[in-house]
């Protein structure tokens, strides 16, 4: 099997290898390698649990004093060059958290205990750590990733290289970051580990609503070969437009355009709370043990409860997760009735059991039944804007910004001196590389989206004005330049 090089042009591999990853996907779409070697028999399980954890730390021009020349350097080096700044000192204990899972499990698995985790780590995240020696980190991760002893225990989950907002990201742009993300992940833990990932993560759980862009998000991530996904319980509806009545069980998420195309895939729901403090202190494994079995569509099932929180932010995630996630991992064997296990295994199972994608609530992205009752399907992009122009002036909570894990912030208002540079960058990489049919093997192409994909982090947008929006405008100036 091909060996994708993890560097080429002095940059992270994220383009040039896309046949080899279609190909791996097309070779395995039929296999789901979590429930071939889960160790449980489902007619027996009361209930589940299913964590994942987020990392993430975007590239920035900080490596020298000069805004205009400075390296673009991982967010972490910069803080642990920098420790007396802030709450940089933490920089040493994110590190660790970067690595200890792969520490964790080794330690939990030889002791014959059944632990389980979801890891979504962007491609900036795994390039940064790369790129400043923490070689240690991304060892640790390979050998519970690609080691066959311990790579049931931990399932990866996709998400775009460079932690971008589906909802306010050019659909064509995010698509390269899924496909980035996947040449860059096979590039450090093999095309076998790729074929193994199903599950997809979006950045900050966000959810495109506008109908066009909700259904080129999940064609998207269809034809990039994902199965499932992870949504947020309070970003979605019920085709009725009521809340999700049953949330600890698989949905199917709808998605029907203007024209009435309508696409659909596999949702996860990850419940409303406080995410770190409800991940670190396992709660949701705790609340797994208060639920019991279901008849659905005719069988006698248990549900999952799935929560995703940051794998290093704050104190709760730093302290108490580790003693926490051992504790509860310690107590679990094949034989528990109230068991941790990983996405793709929980759906492996359920569907197992006879249960038919047809057979799951369906759902859409909220608002979606307000938009439909007042536009008839193909009435044209015109009219649909007019009907989104009008429906605030009659709900006040109605927008097509999409929804994330905190519906309080606006990943679009109040950004303009961003997006304007963003939107500029996108356009340039369209007209100057899509449209001229420069191959993704050529280093035009791979320096070009390298950049654009830094600068659509959602950190540039989520930390505020001021440094980082100069962070984010300098990046789309080095990108135009290139491009130009």
């Amino acid at each position: 099997m091909t060996q994708i090089p993890e560097y080429q042009f002095n940059l992270p591999t994220v383009s040039g290898f896309e046949k080899e990853v279609e190909e791996v996907i097309e070779q395995n779409k039929n296999k789901n390698y979590y429930f071939e070697t889960s160790p449980y028999n489902f007619s027996k399980i009361r209930s589940a649990c299913s964590i994942a954890l987020h990392c993430h730390q975007p590239l920035i021009p900080a490596g020298g004093y000069d805004l205009q020349t400075a390296e673009l350097i991982s967010n972490l080096k910069y803080m642990m060059d920098n420790q007396g700044i802030g709450d940089n000192h933490n920089a040493p204990v994110f590190l660790w958290c970067y690595k200890r899972m792969g520490e964790f499990i080794r330690e939990l698995a030889n002791q014959g205990k059944e632990p389980r985790c979801m890891l979504e780590y962007t491609g900036e995240l795994l390039y940064g750590l790369r790129n400043m020696g923490a070689n240690d980190v991304i060892d640790a991760l390979k050998t519970i990733t690609c080691d066959n002893r311990y790579n049931r225990y931990i399932e990866w989950l996709g998400c775009p290289w460079g932690h971008a907002v589906a909802p306010s990201t050019p659909m064509q742009d995010y698509k390269l970051h899924i496909k980035a993300w996947q040449q860059y992940f096979a590039s450090i833990f093999g095309l076998d580990a790729l074929a193994r990932v199903q599950g997809f993560s979006p950045s900050e759980m966000a959810l495109p609503n506008h109908p066009d862009t909700a259904y080129e998000y999940v064609k998207a991530l269809k034809e990039c070969g994902f199965k499932w996904l992870l949504v947020q319980e309070h970003t979605v509806e019920l085709l009725n437009g009521e809340g999700l009545k049953q949330k600890h069980l698989p949905h199917l998420l709808v998605c029907k355009n203007s024209n009435g195309e309508e696409v659909n895939i596999v949702a996860l729901i990850k419940t409303q709370g406080s995410d770190t403090k409800l991940v670190a202190q396992m709660q949701p494994f705790y609340e797994a043990q208060s639920l019991s079995r279901i008849d659905f569509a005719g069988k006698n099932i248990p549900m999952c409860v799935n929560q995703i929180a940051d794998g290093e932010n704050g104190g709760v995630m730093m302290n108490e997760f580790p003693p926490k996630f051992k504790e509860v991992s310690s107590s679990l064997t094949k034989d528990s009735d109230v068991v941790l296990m990983n996405g793709s295994e929980y759906l492996g199972h359920f569907f197992n059991a006879g249960i038919r994608e047809e057979d799951l609530p369906k759902i859409q992205p909220m608002h979606q039944k307000m938009l439909w009752d007042n536009y008839n399907i193909g009435d044209g992009p015109e009219k649909l804007k007019e009907v989104i122009a009008e429906l605030p002036k009659k709900d006040y909570r109605f927008n097509m910004e999409g929804g994330s894990w905190t519906n309080n912030i606006s990943w679009v208002q109040g950004y303009e001196n961003v997006l304007k540079p963003m939107e500029k960058v996108s356009v340039l990489f369209n007209e100057k590389i899509l449209q001229n049919n420069v191959s993704s093997k050529d280093e035009r192409y791979a320096k070009a989206l390298f950049y654009l994909m830094c600068a659509q982090t959602s950190c540039f947008r989520y930390w505020g004005q001021g440094v980082w929006t100069d962070y984010a405008r300098e990046i789309c100036r080095r990108a135009e330049e290139y491009l130009r």
